[in-house]
């Protein structure tokens, strides 16, 4: 009896213990980012547990793997506080380990298993290995040192999508230190990319040492002031304070082995014939006028450039290039071909002489200064394939006669991709319109750090397909990767270099990594909550936008109610008010779409166990116009296109954020001619509406408003115009135009805004018709 009941005793002393550390352990999350391409659990096997016997096996005498199973027992160690030994032992029980066994073609490639008595990592490759290992790391909760950390039962088998993954750093505008980049370099093998390219010259600053050229970094490392604000903003500031900065050949060297073994390659970029200001400066005998030269201060595009007619520009860059190449064991080098003048050429007679020397003549398509361009990229081109190298340009070097081996990186928007495609050469997708990381990412700017302009948000990035459907099977294969680029004039420290790529590397790596046809953005958001906690782990600055509340409109005639629909990460709670008060915990919480129907101010707060979103706040000014029937002579362009047609009568009105969706742009010389149905007669005494005026960007005003009214819909009269005068210096700003006239009774109204058909030179860019960008129509 007595044994009996102190054998019961027993039992429920393991069962409270057992319980006990059921209670103290966590799981891992295999819901990731990059999601895995197949996860497979294993529901009817328990889970490994993590404890101090648990050690890491790797293949004796592989250094690499070896090195492998120390960064995931750093890893562990970091997220969980248990410290793991590593051995290189076959196998044994307790034991994460690391083998290499191909199984199929892409190197990239590995399969995790995990049962009860262990973890096999399996890699196509060493490469395959590490991101393994990242997914682990990822997969692995964040614990005390008290906790049990338990991996359910698992097979993962993943693979990358693209084999080209890249993020974009520019070093010339603003310079970063070793550690730094080591950091970036970090940053990106969270994110499974593998290709940093890297921006080391412009006219700003030449930031990599050359030997042979000494004064390149003597000289064109430093700059006397920076301008302060934005290249547009007039009257023009500086700070005063002179910048320097470059890399040692052998700071070089030491980066690109610390990327090895994170599995990155590094891509050196020096852009030429363009962006070259800081050369000339150190060596002025290479431009067309021979000087003086000072490296710039300013931000934009300098005529300044290499004189492509000089003998000793050809070798200068043979030159550069041959320790370039020395640094970079890279496959490809960056050349760039981008935003080049060639004013300089058309009045250099070295550079007249030599076009008419290689017998260089302009066709229809294209002028013999752009073929010039193309003899000197395809020089260097030349010059690489000796080395047993590869180049890449910008999209501009398809201006010409293009080497067909080139990789061309499409930036200015598909284009320049869709046509080097179907031409033969490979591609990476990087346009401006989603990939340029240095845009803002937020419509209320005056909330946040200086950026270049334009509108990026996180799910503008995730969406992205980079695969043009206009393009044949055969020729999608030329699409090998895509890049996400920062262009650092506006981004002075790391800290703002942080905050503009994340999170939306997050929705990079789900584009680089993935299957476009698997995306699911509102899935993809759960996932970023654990890689929100991991960027707190590593003490990154990231951007918390995505906390915030989110809120989509659309503009609806048949019930004449704006409709609102709020969102946020996680589905926390969101509380709103529409009388003016700030909204507490005790305010509504949103359910379903909103419907306004009336001048008011919605605020709204998303309210979290660990912190509370910011306010989010809009303002709804309802009048004559407001949810109306509305149609366009001419669509807005497709990418600005704004919530659809409903965007100029849905109460809202933008802010200088052009790029938003509370704005439609108008291009191509197309006007906006909006005719809005009242639905009844009604007297009307003006008509109101906003234009974005962004002229660095080629947006300007309109040109000309006019008025007319009409009962049927058929027969208009013109009731109100006017005339504006184009401005002779920049602006960015928006403006209100409001035409009044005696009380007129109507039911139609037609409202159109003239766009300028020709920008003005002191513009700086080409003599083509501005872009206008019209929001809120109002009407009294």
């Amino acid at each position: 009896m007595k044994r009996t009941i102190k054998l019961s005793l027993c039992l429920l002393s393991a069962l409270l213990t057992l319980l006990s550390c059921q209670e103290e352990s966590i799981q891992a999350d295999y819901q990731i980012i990059p999601l895995p391409q197949q996860i497979q659990l294993k529901s009817n096997e328990d889970p490994f547990i993590i404890n101090k016997k648990t050690n890491i096996l790797y293949p004796k005498g592989n250094k690499k793997l070896k090195e492998y199973a120390q960064l995931l027992a750093q890893y562990i160690e970091e997220k969980t506080h248990k410290e793991i030994t590593i051995d290189s032992a076959t196998k044994a029980n307790n034991s994460i380990i690391l083998q290499i066994v191909p199984q199929s073609t892409n190197l990239e490639g590995y399969q995790i298993d995990i049962n009860s008595h262990q973890i096999t990592i399996s890699g196509n490759s060493e490469a395959g290995i590490f991101y393994g290992i990242q997914s682990l790391w990822k997969a692995l909760p964040i614990a005390q040192e008290n906790k049990v950390i338990a991996l359910p039962a698992v097979h993962i088998n993943d693979f990358p999508y693209f084999q080209y993954r890249g993020a974009h750093l520019d070093v010339s505008r603003h310079f970063f230190s070793v550690n730094e980049i080591k950091t970036y370099i970090d940053m990106m093998a969270m994110h499974n990319m593998n290709t940093l390219h890297w921006h080391l010259t412009d006219d700003q600053g030449w930031r990599i040492e050359i030997k042979k050229y000494p004064r390149l970094t003597q000289i064109g490392s430093k700059r006397e002031e920076t301008l302060i604000g934005h290249l547009n903003d007039y009257p023009e500031k500086y700070d005063g304070k002179p910048y320097q900065g470059f890399y040692t050949q052998e700071q070089i060297k030491d980066i690109v082995n610390y990327a090895s073994h994170k599995q990155i390659t590094i891509i050196p970029e020096i852009d030429l014939p363009g962006h070259m200001q800081a050369a000339l400066a150190s060596y002025p005998e290479l431009g067309c006028t021979g000087g003086p030269y000072k490296v710039w201060t300013k931000w934009g595009i300098s005529e300044n450039v290499l004189c492509a007619g000089n003998p000793k520009t050809l070798q200068f860059l043979d030159d550069v290039f041959n320790e370039i190449i020395e640094m970079f064991p890279s496959t490809y080098i960056h050349i760039g071909g981008d935003e080049c003048p060639k004013t300089q050429w058309k009045h250099c007679p070295k550079c007249q002489a030599f076009i008419q020397k290689q017998n260089i003549k302009s066709d229809s398509i294209y002028t013999k200064e752009q073929y010039l361009q193309s003899f000197i990229m395809k020089h260097v081109s030349e010059y690489l394939k000796k080395k047993n190298r590869k180049t890449i340009g910008w999209d501009e070097i398809l201006e010409g006669n293009a080497d067909p081996q080139a990789t061309v990186m499409s930036w200015r928007g598909e284009a320049g991709g869709v046509k080097a495609a179907q031409q033969g050469h490979d591609v990476i997708m990087t346009p401006n319109t989603v990939m340029y990381f240095d845009f803002y990412q937020a419509l209320d700017t005056d909330k946040e750090p200086l950026a270049i302009g334009g509108y990026i948000p996180i799910e503008k990035v995730y969406n992205y397909t980079p695969i043009p459907n206009q393009l044949t099977q055969n020729q999608q294969k030329h699409i090998i990767g895509v890049q996400s680029n920062l262009w650092t004039e506006y981004i002075p420290d790391f800290s703002h270099v942080q905050y503009m790529t994340l999170p939306r590397w997050a929705a990079l790596a789900e584009i680089q990594w993935n299957n476009p046809k698997q995306k699911n953005y509102n899935e993809f958001l759960n996932r970023l909550r654990n890689m929100l906690k991991l960027y707190d782990l590593e003490k990154y600055n990231y951007a918390k936008h995505v906390l915030n509340v989110d809120a989509t409109y659309v503009s609806n005639p048949e019930t004449g109610y704006t409709e609102v629909t709020l969102s946020t990460l996680g589905n926390a709670p969101i509380h709103y008010t529409l009388d003016g008060t700030i909204p507490t915990s005790q305010s509504p919480v949103y359910q379903k779409k909103l419907q306004i129907n009336k001048t008011t101010t919605l605020q709204a707060i998303a309210i979290r166990p660990e912190g509370n979103s910011e306010i989010y706040k809009e303002q709804f000014h309802f009048n004559k116009a407001t949810n109306k029937p509305i149609i366009l002579k001419f669509p807005a362009d497709e990418k600005y296109n704004g919530q659809g047609y409903g965007t100029l009568v849905d109460g809202i009105s933008g802010n200088t954020t052009y790029g938003s969706d509370k704005w439609l742009g108008f291009s191509n010389g197309n006007d906006m001619i909006a005719t809005i149905d009242l639905e009844k007669e009604t007297p009307i005494t003006s008509v109101s509406l906003n234009t974005c005026i962004a002229t660095g960007d080629g947006i300007f005003d309109a040109q000309h408003i006019c008025i007319k009214l009409s009962s049927d819909g058929k027969n208009y009269k013109k009731t109100a115009s006017q005339i504006y005068t184009m401005p002779t210096e920049h602006r960015k700003e928006v403006k209100q135009h409001t035409l009044t006239f005696q009380t007129q009774t109507a039911r139609y109204v037609r409202i159109s805004a003239t766009s300028e058909k020709k920008l003005p030179s002191w513009s700086g860019l080409p003599a083509i018709p501005a872009f206008i960008f019209v929001d809120e129509i109002s009407i009294e």
